[in-house]
């Protein structure tokens, strides 16, 4: 089986925080994602029956939506889904050939092709669905934090972050070092609770959710703007809005 490199005080540990308040469930980020990774690193992503009647095919990133309920009012939570990049990934020490590693430098899970035997091991040591099972090529591909754009030097620097976040058009995709605590995702994952995905099973995803913030709650009808009568833009906007919709 796979051991994992031995982590250090300080180490680097690169991973995406989600904001689900703002994901709005475009599919953008799953978009580009196989977009850039069908002609990148673990290319390519194939798909089977793309027009038939259950089409299928390899996708790194999944968005699921959900119906919830939160202080007694219902809304859609999009949940988007990729590899989590564990810092105790049981896809890695599953692995008999060595093909799973988890990289010391940066945190990053990856998958070598050429060590691949295509025995799904890592997909049933996955509690969180993220390993895609290529049966053209007959190995197993993941999520690689798009590694051959963010040390990209051909790049704008500005460019050099995963796909999902770069088309992201609410911004509730986020990239950066996990393992900083003074670091921008930190800091709004301290800010925000940000919490893991089932972190009952011990594998310290590091990827982050950030939650639904509380719903505002509707002014009653006799209630006035706070600012002395007069309805903001955004305020007027939405009566407009309302208005129309319950005409």
């Amino acid at each position: 089986m796979t051991s994992l490199p031995e982590r250090t005080a300080g180490q680097r540990q690169l991973g995406l925080v989600i904001d689900l308040d703002t994901c709005v469930g475009c599919h953008a980020c799953a978009v580009a994602c196989k977009e850039w990774n069908t002609s990148g690193y673990m290319a390519p992503l194939p798909d089977f029956e793309p027009y038939g009647a259950e089409p299928e095919g390899v996708w790194f990133n999944r968005i699921h939506s959900f119906e919830m309920r939160q202080d007694g009012r219902e809304r859609t939570v999009h949940f988007p889904k990729s590899c989590l990049h564990c810092e105790e990934p049981a896809c890695v020490t599953v692995c008999p050939t060595g093909a799973s590693y988890k990289r010391a430098e940066d945190g990053i899970v990856l998958v070598n092709e050429d060590l691949c035997i295509g025995c799904e091991l890592c997909a049933w040591a996955c509690p969180y669905g993220a390993r895609e099972f290529d049966e053209d090529a007959g190995v197993m591909k993941k999520c690689t934090l798009c590694v051959d754009r963010i040390y990209n030097e051909h790049l704008e620097e500005a460019d050099r972050i995963p796909a999902c976040v770069q088309v992201c058009p609410t911004s509730a995709r986020h990239f950066g070092d996990l393992g900083d605590p003074d670091s921008a995702v930190s800091r709004i994952v301290a800010e925000r609770g940000g919490f893991d995905l089932m972190p009952e099973l011990g594998y310290r995803p590091t990827n982050k959710y950030l939650p639904p913030r509380a719903a505002a709650q509707p002014r009653a009808p006799h209630e006035t703007p706070s600012n002395g009568g007069r309805a903001t833009g955004a305020e007027a906007l939405l009566r407009w809005v309302d208005r129309l919709l319950s005409s």
